[in-house]
């Protein structure tokens, strides 16, 4: 292939990178304290509690081999509630923490390079038990839900902010992960980049999987409308933006 822009987005997927970086200047190696596991938020902020690992009932005695196997995409999801147990699994099973290692590290059930855990989970609440429609994000620390903001016609901005595909807006929940790309790059420089796309994958793939504990199917979205979702999610765009998606809803069994 002679199109340098087809090498150029290659050169993303390959490790080359690593060879040119002078790791003895990253933030980390110079001394700088890690950015924080999260993003902070008002003490007055609106907060939800979550089930923890260890309470819940209503998951399914699904076997691991019978959930890999299961796995597939879904696209049509009934017109069904999805309980606040259910969803704290989920959330759990995407970006749960394990342990606290410090200010900036935390093992979760999810691995990440360096453990450094750039992503941010938002959710579109349309149909969960208990919870207001509305987004929310959440907060891995507290194991919380925080409220972010409601407003109206939710199914109809984000069904726009992907482009038209119909199935966030018929969902219960959608998950929206954002980027904070220097907690990577405080550790890899530019070798950031290509790690913070397969943590995200790592995170989806477990939502895939917890998805079949729960009566719930999912399916991972990639083509957005960047703009528009980072303003839906009123972030800025560029020191933390939309990078993956997956609605979640019941379906037949």
């Amino acid at each position: 292939m002679k199109n340098p822009l087809i090498q150029q987005y290659r050169f993303f997927l390959k490790d080359t990178i690593r060879k040119q970086i002078d790791f003895s200047k990253t933030d980390q190696n110079r001394g700088i304290d890690p950015p924080p596991i999260e993003k902070p938020f008002l003490a007055d902020a609106v907060r939800i509690d979550l089930s923890r690992d260890g309470s819940w009932k209503s998951l399914s005695s699904v076997t691991l081999p019978d959930a890999i196997k299961n796995r597939k995409s879904h696209r049509v999801f009934l017109n069904v509630a999805m309980t606040l147990e259910e969803l704290s699994f989920l959330l759990w099973a995407t970006q749960g923490i394990r342990h606290k290692i410090d200010r900036g590290h935390a093992y979760r059930t999810v691995p990440s390079a360096g453990c450094r855990h750039a992503l941010e989970t938002y959710l579109c609440v349309l149909n969960i038990e208990g919870l207001a429609p509305g987004l929310y994000r959440y907060l891995p620390l507290e194991h919380q839900l925080l409220f972010e903001f409601a407003e109206e016609n939710l199914e109809e901005r984000i069904v726009e902010a992907v482009l038209g595909q119909p199935y966030p807006g018929k969902a219960a929940v959608t998950f929206l992960w954002t980027a904070i790309p220097y907690r990577m790059e405080w550790r890899y420089d530019l070798a950031a980049y290509k790690v913070i796309a397969l943590d995200a994958g790592h995170a989806c793939q477990n939502l895939y999987l917890a998805c079949e504990a729960v009566g719930a199917g999912t399916c991972a979205i990639a083509a957005y409308d960047q703009e528009a979702l980072d303003g839906f999610l009123r972030i800025d765009g560029v020191d933390e933006f939309a990078i993956y998606i997956a609605p979640v809803g019941k379906i037949r069994g």
